[in-house]
């Protein structure tokens, strides 16, 4: 049974009419980056929740969740509507396997994301473990239009301070958009392209790869993967692809 405690919120950043994320203060137990906490709010009189990944890294003294706004949803609209000051139920304890230690050593890392999905990925790239444990790291953030390309701040300073292994590569499929491939993750998978332009071989035996978020890319990207011969990761069978479904 899961403990909820409540959170203050410290600032509301909303980077678009959809997309926002919440920065709050409350006294969770230590997690691991890459693991998520539930969200409620009490509506009608039933709480309502929704699982959301941490940005922030554990280190950090306030929380952050990613998190898009459904305009039929049930709990978004009102996360959404929240404002420095008001208050959210949390759950005490973080959870899920999407973590650094799950993943086995290689060269390269490869961190596949649509939309808020590079929430658990910005978690991890803050920590100093995955510079230590890979010579390369990748991350792919695929979104819709170029509104949608977040925390551009927090990647760029990633970029400065790790210009040696970082290599990140949007997406933005509605739009032109600079520095950014066109379409879908898995056309740019299945022509070459993606390999091309980042400049590294998808290879079981330099890859690992993570990809979180839409379940339908997950599962398409999943599948290009294992043509190339990379296989799931499994505690009980280590391969080359980790992934978590964002809902």
């Amino acid at each position: 049974m899961a403990t909820w405690i409540k959170a203050e919120v410290i600032e509301n950043r909303r980077w678009n009419k959809d997309l926002f994320s919440l920065t709050l203060d409350a006294d969770v137990a230590p997690f691991v980056a890459g693991q998520f906490a539930k969200l409620g709010l009490e509506i009608d009189g039933k709480l309502i929740q929704r699982a959301y990944s941490y940005v922030n890294p554990p280190s950090s003294k306030y929380l952050e969740v990613y998190a898009t706004r459904v305009a039929d949803g049930l709990l978004s609209p009102r996360l959404h509507a929240l404002e420095a000051g008001d208050t959210v139920m949390i759950t005490k304890d973080a959870t899920g396997f999407f973590t650094l230690e799950e993943i086995p050593q290689s060269e390269h890392l490869w961190m596949i994301s649509t939309g808020t999905a590079l929430g658990p990925f910005l978690s991890i790239l803050q920590e100093e473990d995955v510079w230590q444990r890979f010579r390369k790291v990748v991350l792919i953030h695929a979104v819709r239009f170029s509104a949608d390309l977040s925390y551009q701040a927090e990647i760029n300073e990633l970029k400065k301070k790790h210009s040696d292994q970082i290599l990140v590569q949007p997406f933005v499929s509605r739009e032109p958009k600079a520095g950014a491939l066109s379409g879908r993750i898995t056309h740019a998978l299945e022509d070459g392209m993606l390999e091309r332009v980042v400049g590294l071989p998808l290879t079981p035996e330099k890859s690992q790869i993570m990809l979180c978020g839409n379940p339908q890319m997950v599962k398409d990207v999943r599948a290009l993967l294992e043509l190339k011969g990379l296989e799931k990761n499994l505690r009980r069978k280590p391969g080359h692809i980790t992934t978590e479904q964002y809902w």
